[in-house]
C-alpha cells in the first residue's frame, strides 16, 4: 500500500481551509495560525523532530513588532493595522503561540519558510484581533509583517538577538557562578599542599588552591571570550533586504527597530557598517561558536582533571571527595562515580561537535547569501543553553561540595621521586636524579636516602625538602624539571 504524505491527510480532512499562495491553492488545518507556505514547509522538509527553540522564535516576535511600531512611525502602516500585528507578535514574543512554529531545522538555508511561518501566524493572529478570518490576509504576512524585510535580513538578525539574548541572560550568569564556586574552592583549599603532576607523572608539589585557582582563572576568561562574542553579534543585518542594497526599506527602518529591540533585551544591537558582509557571511557566528568552544576545551579540561582527583575512594589519587550525588554501579553495591563531571564533559563533547557544523554552514556562503542559517542557528544555540545548563550544575552538584582529603595530600608528597628537584641546585641535577633512582628501588623516599648518604646537613635539607616552600617563587636557583 503507498504510503500517503502528511499533506493529503491534511488535504482529505473536512476541518481545513484553503489558501493561495504564488504556486497555488492548499489546504491548511482550520484551526492554525501558520498559513500556505508554512503547510509547503511541512510538506516539503519532513527531516528531523528538530525545531527552532524558544529564544530564536521570541526574537522573531521581536523584531516583527519593532517593525510594526515603526512602519507606522514612518507612514507606511496605518494605526489599526500596526497595532494588531504589534499584539500578534507580542503573542509570539510571550510563548502564546510556539505550537504554531512547526517547520523543521533542515529546510531552505536562509530561513526563508521559518521568516515565512512567522509572518503567517503573527498575519492571522493580527487578522483575528481585527474581527478577520484567519487566511482571509486582512492582514497580510508580506505587504504588512514583512514591510521593509527579507528573509535573508530578518533571519541572520533574529540569530544574532537570540544568541546574544542567551549569552547574556543565560551563559555568562552561569559561568560567573562557576567561577565564583571555584575562586572560593581556591581560597578554601590555599593550605593544602600536595604532590603536582606533569604528563600524569609525579612533579614537585603545588597547593590545591593553586590548582583550583587555575581553573577559576579558565572560566574567567572563558567569560571575557563569550563576552567579545556577544559584542562581536552586536552588528546585524536588518535593513539590507534581499541581497544587502536595501531594496524596499525605508533609510530609517532598520536603525529605529534595532533601538526599539535593543531597549527591550537589554543588549546593543546595531546596524551592520556593511550590508554586504552581514548577509553574504556570517563570521560572527562562526567566532562566537569558537568562543564557546573554547569554554567547552577549558570545562572538559577541568571536569577530567576533578574526576583525576577524586579517583578511588580507595586505589586511586583520592586527593579529594566528590558529593556523592547517586549509586554508581548496578552491580557493585556501594560504588559511586563522578557522574556531574561526566555530564560535564558530554556537553563539552556536543559543542565541540556542533562548533564543527557551524563552521562547515560558515563556509557554505556564495556571493550575496549563506545558506546554512537554519542549523548553524540551531547548533549555536544549542551550545550555549547546554553550557549555560551544565555550568550551573557543575557548581551547585559538585564543585561547591567538594572536600579534601588533607592526610592523602600529605602522604603523597614525601613518597614523591620529584621532591628531588628541590635538591638539584646545590648538588647538581645528576646526584639528584642518582638520589630518586636509589629511593625508587629501595621504596625509601628521597629525604630518607638524602639523610642516609649525608648529601646535605639535616638542616639544609629540612629547608629545600619543605614542600610548602617548593609551591612559591625563589628558593636555590636552578633546573626545574620538565
Amino acid at each position: 500500500m503507498k504510503k500517503r504524505s502528511p499533506m493529503a491527510a491534511i488535504q482529505s480532512s473536512p476541518t481545513t481551509r484553503l489558501e493561495r499562495d504564488s504556486m497555488g491553492e492548499l489546504a491548511v488545518p482550520a484551526t492554525a495560525y501558520y498559513g500556505v507556505q508554512t503547510a509547503r514547509a511541512i510538506e516539503n522538509f519532513p527531516i528531523s523532530s528538530l525545531r527552532f527553540p524558544r529564544a530564536m522564535i521570541r526574537a522573531l516576535g521581536r523584531i516583527k513588532r519593532a517593525a510594526a511600531t515603526v512602519n507606522q512611525s514612518l507612514g507606511l502602516l496605518d494605526k489599526s493595522t500596526a497595532s494588531a500585528i504589534t499584539q500578534a507578535a507580542t503573542d509570539v514574543v510571550e510563548g502564546r503561540l510556539d505550537a504554531e512554529f512547526p517547520v523543521d531545522i533542515f529546510q531552505t538555508g536562509s530561513g526563508t519558510s521559518t521568516n515565512m511561518n512567522t509572518n503567517e501566524v503573527i498575519s492571522n493572529r493580527a487578522t483575528e484581533l481585527l474581527g478577520g478570518a484567519r487566511g482571509s490576509k486582512l492582514v497580510h504576512p508580506n505587504d504588512h509583517v514583512n514591510l521593509g524585510q527579507s528573509s535573508n535580513d530578518v533571519i541572520p538578525t533574529a540569530i544574532h538577538i537570540a544568541a546574544g539574548e542567551l549569552i547574556r541572560q543565560q551563559l555568562i550568569p552561569a559561568l560567573t557562578s562557576l567561577q565564583k564556586s571555584l575562586t572560593h574552592k581556591a581560597k578554601e583549599f590555599d593550605q593544602i599542599v600536595k604532590i603536582g603532576r606533569t604528563h600524569l607523572q609525579d612533579a614537585t608539589p603545588v597547593r590545591l588552591g593553586q590548582e583550583f585557582g587555575g581553573y577559576a582563572r579558565q572560566i574567567a576568561l572563558g567569560i571575557h571570550r563569550v563576552t567579545q562574542a556577544q559584542a562581536a553579534l552586536s552588528e546585524v543585518a536588518l535593513g539590507g533586504t534581499a541581497v544587502g542594497t536595501g531594496l524596499n526599506c525605508h533609510p530609517k527602518f532598520s536603525a529605529k527597530v534595532l533601538a526599539l529591540i535593543s531597549k527591550e533585551t537589554g543588549c546593543i544591537f546595531l546596524k551592520a557598517r556593511n550590508h554586504f558582509e552581514a548577509q553574504s557571511a556570517q563570521d560572527s557566528l562562526v567566532d562566537a561558536s569558537g568562543a564557546l568552544k573554547t569554554l567547552a576545551v577549558s570545562l572538559m579540561k577541568i571536569a577530567n582533571d576533578i574526576r583525576w582527583l577524586g579517583s578511588g575512594p580507595r586505589c586511586g589519587l583520592g586527593e579529594i571527595n566528590l558529593p556523592e550525588t547517586q549509586p554508581g554501579s548496578s552491580i557493585m553495591p556501594g560504588k559511586v562515580n563522578p557522574v556531574i563531571a561526566e555530564s560535564v564533559t558530554m556537553v563539552c563533547a556536543q559543542v565541540i561537535g556542533n562548533d564543527v557544523t557551524i563552521t562547515v554552514g560558515g563556509q557554505a556562503a556564495n556571493f550575496e547569501l549563506i545558506v546554512m542559517l537554519p542549523v548553524m542557528a540551531y547548533n549555536l544555540f544549542q551550545s550555549i543553553e547546554l553550557l549555560a545548563a551544565v555550568s550551573t550544575n557543575f557548581a551547585t552538584k559538585c564543585i561547591d561540595g567538594i572536600t579534601a582529603n588533607e592526610a592523602r595530600c600529605k602522604s603523597l608528597i614525601e613518597q614523591s621521586l620529584a621532591m628531588c628537584t628541590a635538591l638539584a641546585p646545590e648538588i647538581g641535577y645528576d646526584a639528584a636524579a642518582k638520589l630518586a633512582k636509589e629511593a625508587y628501588k629501595s621504596g625509601k623516599t628521597v629525604r630518607q636516602i638524602a639523610k642516609e648518604q649525608k648529601v646535605l646537613s639535616d638542616k639544609r635539607l629540612a629547608q629545600l625538602l619543605d614542600p610548602w616552600r617548593m609551591t612559591e617563587p625563589g628558593g636555590p636557583v636552578g633546573s626545574a624539571g620538565g
